[in-house]
């Protein structure tokens, strides 16, 4: 059986695996019908990914189908389409036990970590597969991408008189932005590129966009659509280490800080006139719940989250090699590429 590997940054290559053997207990085997790319893997590709280890087959952004499943397995059954929940927990750590699932001490992303799912067939933790027939493979790949920003909306907890301001529209700033909007809040959308924001207003209905420059000048162009208030919530998408630091001049006196992107540098910001005259609270965001990942199969099932704007770009399996570096410029306008496997 053929699959993907990215032997060390930029080096991928096709290899041959086994067949996955009968699940045992708790577990199923799975066909993996559609892969998304992600920013995890650009960052993998590229060797700046901080959790990711090589040789590695990626894929965490998964729609499949069960073709089996092992002794103890009712949840799902074979023929159910789901998406998956990538993050192996050990469900014995503090983290664990406190229901804090998402930062196992012991965590294991799929296609991190561990190997993921660019490839046929791979067996899961059937725990870890969330039912959902009404979604295509494409949006059951899209699942993990939303509940990331779902994650970060609710460490942010923005209420409907609020204002939150996204920065960084790539595929989790726009998953941050879905859940931003459901929350009632009103929605500030920030980015370099003029590309992104056009489609943010175009396709999600964002009227509220503003050209970041990386200067003082984008918390005064926050300042004058706020009437001064700035943003109750921020949430930092880009993982650059300088756009992280200065967005603490983004925050509302008693502003929350949410740092959904990862950066391996140091950060470093004023705190006497900044962070505690403004009592600022700082939180990170580290993928997603259980919970999420119900919730958003609801959301794009009943018709609240419209997946059809995210899917850019599809690639067949085997093209994978040859078209992953053009993902990477920013002139080819990708959002959400998707690998279909068959």
């Amino acid at each position: 059986m053929q699959a993907l590997q990215l032997e060390q940054p930029k080096a991928f290559r096709f290899i041959d695996v086994p067949e996955p053997a009968e699940p045992g207990p708790g577990e199923a085997v799975v066909r993996v019908d559609a892969v998304g790319i992600c920013g995890t893997d650009y960052g993998g590709y590229l060797g700046k990914m901080p959790f990711f280890s090589y040789p590695r087959i990626p894929g965490h952004e998964l729609g499949v189908e069960v073709v089996a499943v092992g002794p103890g397995v009712t949840g799902v059954a074979p023929g159910d389409r789901c998406c998956v929940e990538p993050y192996i927990n050990c469900q014995r750590c503090h983290s664990c036990t406190r229901g804090l699932t998402n930062c196992c001490e012991h965590h294991q992303t799929l296609g991190v970590h561990c190997d993921g799912g660019l490839r046929r067939l791979f067996t899961v933790p059937a725990r870890k597969l969330h039912l959902s027939p009404r979604l295509t493979p494409a949006q059951n790949a899209l699942v993990e991408t939303l509940a990331i920003g779902c994650h970060a909306i609710d460490r942010g907890a923005p209420t409907a008189a609020e204002t939150v301001l996204v920065i960084g529209a790539g595929p989790i700033g726009l998953s941050a932005i879905e859940f931003a909007r459901l929350s009632g809040a009103r929605v500030v959308v920030m980015d370099m590129a003029p590309t992104r924001l056009e489609f943010v207003r175009d396709r999600l209905g964002i009227g509220d966009v503003l050209r970041a420059t990386g200067t003082a000048a984008d918390a005064e162009a926050l300042r004058e659509l706020t009437d001064g208030r700035m943003a109750e919530v921020v949430v930092d998408a880009t993982g650059s280490h300088q756009s992280m630091s200065a967005s603490l001049e983004l925050c509302s006196f008693g502003g929350r800080l949410v740092y959904v992107g990862i950066t391996q540098q140091t950060l470093s910001f004023p705190h006497a006139p900044v962070m505690h005259r403004r009592e600022l609270s700082i939180l990170a965001s580290r993928n997603a719940l259980s919970r999420d990942f119900t919730r958003i199969i609801d959301l794009i099932e009943t018709g609240r989250i419209d997946t059809r704007p995210w899917i850019t770009h599809r690639l067949p399996f085997a093209d994978v090699i040859d078209r992953f570096p053009t993902l990477l410029d920013p002139a080819s306008g990708v959002i959400k590429a998707v690998v279909e496997m068959a």
